[in-house]
């Protein structure tokens, strides 16, 4: 990264925190360092230009300095200047961006819906209850496979996966008009580790991505653990703001676009074909690469738009999983893409995780054939159109406005009443026992405070209610 974009980063975290001058600057330097933005050995800005970048006396940046030289976090170099030390922290994804409210800290908010327990309401988390998945087909196919040969009960998975997986996968994928081969489909555990893999095989540290603003925060947490820049674009009903979209395509030169085209998360919006086709044409263009998460696909009542199909996985890579509709316990997910990519990402994969899991897979396979998922989904479509309804008019009734009607999947994207704070109640709720999603948490910008997402199918509880009408009150 430039030293002016370093410095401006520095700038913008020293105003973040509290503390004396010296120890805000202190905190950014440590910050940039956790972030690796400074790498061992790299030069720090001049005390001169730091001081006018901070906007604080030379004193103070001398000051700094040299406590962090005490430190052994940086070394004075006579008649050079100062150098980070020659090691690295560990890796802190919380060091890398500024500090957040805890209440719109994407990771804070990952952990706290993964660890609450089963009593506590959490309306902002993204899956769906344990009740509304096919428990007794999951039982019935652990019973047929515990009947299964040795090696699917004790081995590991080919490189690329089951294959009797990867042909349904292909047969299934063309339903929605996206041509992959089997031998051009590599199973993953899970969607997130197919978006970790293809992070490893496309792009290297201070490589700069897109994303939608907003999108799933969790984009935000794995790009941080890439070092990438992260650009966020705001996203509209029909997809990226394309206009925006080129302005980062000329100004940042990104490698990636991350995106749903399909039952876009948190918005539940849909990509328009006439959006689809211009963002396909910007991308030959400026040479970037789009991964399309289509974890949502058996969610829709009518297929959307795909740019893999349009783009035939030209520069599009199509990924998808089962977690969010089959079971979050049963780790199986999917990558498709060009032939002369797939061996590239095997590697990866055997490096990172050696073998896959050839037990999940079967079972996924399994209930694929024997059609408990298919009549699964056909229920849960069903059930989840009657929860989008009734949330949508209670939420009506407090003051929200959705943002759009989706036409299908479990997320509203609401705009809170004028003056309300997202972070705010989502404190409130917390200590109600009730996890919310305010909207910074999927923002890059910081921009959609007066939003939250809202998981239908989590929200049948009239007490999440009657707690989000009284944080609306509060002063």
């Amino acid at each position: 990264m430039e030293r002016s974009a370093i410095q401006m980063d520095m700038k913008f975290a020293a105003n973040h925190v509290g503390g004396t001058l010296v120890e805000r600057v202190m905190h950014a330097i440590r910050q940039r360092i956790a972030g690796r933005t400074l790498t061992p050995g790299a030069k720090l800005p001049s005390i001169r230009s730091l001081a006018s970048t901070m906007e604080v006396s030379k004193s103070t940046i001398v000051e700094a300095y040299d406590r962090l030289a005490a430190e052994g976090v940086i070394q004075s170099r006579r008649g050079s200047g100062f150098y980070v030390a020659g090691h690295l922290p560990p890796l802190s994804l919380t060091e890398i961006e500024p500090q957040l409210d805890r209440a719109i800290d994407p990771l804070w908010v990952s952990r706290m819906s993964l660890d609450a327990s089963a009593d506590m309401a959490k309306p902002g988390c993204g899956w769906l209850p344990p009740l509304w998945m096919p428990e007794q087909g999951i039982r019935r196919a652990l019973r047929a496979l515990a009947r299964a040969d040795n090696a699917s009960l004790t081995d590991y998975a080919s490189p690329l996966g089951l294959k009797p997986l990867r042909q349904l996968l292909s047969r299934r994928m063309a339903e929605h008009g996206v041509e992959a081969a089997p031998d051009q489909v590599m199973l993953t555990e899970s969607g997130t580790q197919a978006i970790d893999l293809l992070c490893r095989f496309l792009i290297e540290p201070g490589d700069a991505v897109i994303v939608d603003d907003p999108c799933y925060f969790n984009f935000h947490a794995l790009l941080k653990a890439h070092r990438a820049k992260v650009i966020g674009v705001p996203y509209t009903p029909a997809g990226p703001d394309l206009e925006r979209f080129a302005e980062a395509l000329h100004e940042h030169h990104p490698r990636l676009y991350i995106t749903n085209s399909a039952l876009h998360n948190p918005t539940g919006a849909v990509i328009s074909p006439v959006t689809a086709h211009r963002l396909l044409k910007l991308a030959e263009q400026h040479d970037l690469t789009i991964i399309e998460d289509d974890i949502f696909a058996d969610f829709e009542h009518e297929p959307a738009p795909r740019l893999a199909a349009f783009d035939g996985l030209d520069r599009v890579v199509h990924i998808g999983s089962f977690s969010k509709s089959l079971s979050a316990s049963i780790r199986c997910g999917f990558i498709a893409a060009r032939r002369d990519w797939i061996e590239g990402l095997v590697d990866i994969r055997i490096a990172t995780s050696f073998g896959g899991g050839q037990l999940s897979a079967e079972l996924v396979l399994f209930m694929l054939k024997d059609g408990t998922y298919r009549k699964h989904m056909d229920a849960l479509r069903t059930r989840l159109a009657r929860s989008m309804s009734e949330t949508g008019v209670r939420l009506k009734a407090l003051g929200l406005t959705p943002w759009i009607e989706p036409q299908g999947g479990m997320f509203l994207w609401s705009k809170l009443p004028d003056g309300a704070d997202a972070a705010k109640i989502a404190r409130y709720g917390l200590a109600e026992g009730i996890i919310f999603a305010p909207g910074n948490v999927f923002s890059q910008s910081q921009s959609a405070n007066s939003y939250m997402r809202f998981n239908v199918a989590q929200c049948t509880d009239p007490h999440i209610f009657q707690v989000l009408q009284s944080a609306l009150m509060s002063p």
